[in-house]
């Protein structure tokens, strides 16, 4: 029953354009162009002698041929792989295309996705996911061009292959969802959880994305709700700034000149993301996280030591403070807190943890430790970590010792 909902979901989900807006055609010297079906003399690019485009048939693994577009930018040093929206093919995006790559000074991959243009087989979710896999082999191995060095971007249902294959790509250089989804379903219908026959599901997918993603979208968009793009945005584990273009709708977003200056502070900063800039903001991440689980500034001192976050102790451990944990992990500094000891909790011992320089030492004559007395210790009562106080067995005091 789900594979046939989830079937019923994929035709209601994709649209070619029919008939596709192009054709491809071959050159003399056997190289591929493409000829526009609206009127046949328009070729792309204009000059047939053209070499900063590449017209590319690429196979994928579910057997179907998709057709590429590979826009060159002498100057770029990343590369946009972009996965267009529903209802529009590669004839549409072409000068879309251009401005993207001289404004944004980047290579470009554009591709029609299976049943798309002049791309062969039928539009499905999983085929969608084959065919940007093809690219991206293809940028590979054609062009050599490293997942370090290329950005993500996906518009509308290409959020979803787009976040298919961020999810698999650790280093990636950032991601760009242009009016992006949850899943298919949450278009339609407000919900809160996943179903299985549920197809894209982005929400899932995105908090396994480990680059910065940007999140573009209209406060007007009736087609895919600002609030997917909010979403999307907040469960991003590296949100980068987001853009939310008031008043703009679901196809109308790159008329707006925040658009494409907003993109442009984007490439700009993911250019300068050298990977051992990464490497560095990965590792402080990772401490500050590992810290905000153990430790937080003590409200008595001004150093790091341990609270009630830490999940073994539920006191400070501050020289100032008298709560004392037995079970207190030794993580704090020795500028402001001690190493806790680590004995089992005895019943009468009221201070169980002992300082590194006892407050007054002569209040436990006969302790073999006199250094190691309860940071208040106070005339007439010692607790000490190696004599039998602690148990309420010296002298017979039931922990309280005349000094």
């Amino acid at each position: 029953m789900g594979c046939m909902v989830s079937l019923l979901a994929s035709k209601f989900a994709f649209f070619p354009p029919s008939p596709p807006t192009y054709q491809l055609k071959k050159r003399e010297d056997g190289k591929l162009t493409v000829v526009s079906k609206v009127s046949p003399a328009v070729v792309i690019p204009n000059a047939a002698d053209d070499n900063s485009l590449d017209v590319l048939l690429v196979d994928t693994k579910h057997g179907n041929k998709i057709v590429a577009f590979y826009l060159k930018n002498p100057y770029a040093r990343l590369t946009l792989l972009y996965s267009h929206g529903n209802a529009a093919d590669l004839g549409q995006l072409y000068d879309l295309f251009v401005q993207l790559k001289v404004n944004l000074r980047v290579n470009l991959m554009g591709y029609d996705y299976s049943g798309y243009g002049a791309s062969t087989g039928k539009p499905s979710e999983s085929s969608t996911y084959a065919d940007i896999e093809a690219i991206y082999g293809c940028l590979e191995t054609e062009y050599g061009v490293s997942q370090e060095e290329i950005i993500l971007y996906g518009q509308s249902v290409g959020s979803g292959p787009t976040l298919h294959l961020a999810a698999k790509l650790p280093r990636l250089r950032g991601v760009v969802l242009h009016s992006g989804i949850l899943s298919g379903l949450r278009v339609l219908c407000h919900v809160n959880f996943t179903f299985c026959f549920d197809i894209y599901k982005n929400i899932n997918k995105i908090k396994k994305v480990k680059c910065p993603v940007l999140v573009i979208h209209g406060t007007e968009d009736d087609v895919v709700n600002w609030l997917h793009g909010n979403r999307l945005w907040k469960m991003a584990g590296e949100s980068y700034d987001p853009l939310w273009i008031k008043g703009g709708g679901h196809c109308n977003l790159e008329l707006y000149p925040d658009f494409i200056r907003h993109l442009c502070k984007f490439i700009q900063e993911m250019e300068n993301l050298t990977t051992e800039k990464r490497l560095i903001k990965i590792r402080q991440s990772v401490n500050l996280q590992s810290r905000s689980n153990t430790c937080s500034c003590c409200t008595r001192c001004s150093e790091k030591c341990c609270t009630s976050n830490c999940p073994e102790c539920s006191d400070c451990c501050c020289i100032n403070n008298v709560s004392w944990s037995l079970n207190c992990p030794e993580c704090c500094k020795p500028s402001c807190c001690i190493k806790c000891c680590r004995l089992p909790k005895f019943s009468n011992c009221f201070g169980p943890c002992c300082c590194i320089k006892c407050s007054k030492p002569s209040c436990c004559v006969k302790c073999s430790m006199p250094s190691c007395c309860y940071p208040k210790c106070a005339r007439p009562s010692c607790y000490c970590m190696s004599c039998f106080c602690c148990m309420g067995k010296h002298n017979g005091t039931n922990g309280k010792q005349k000094g």
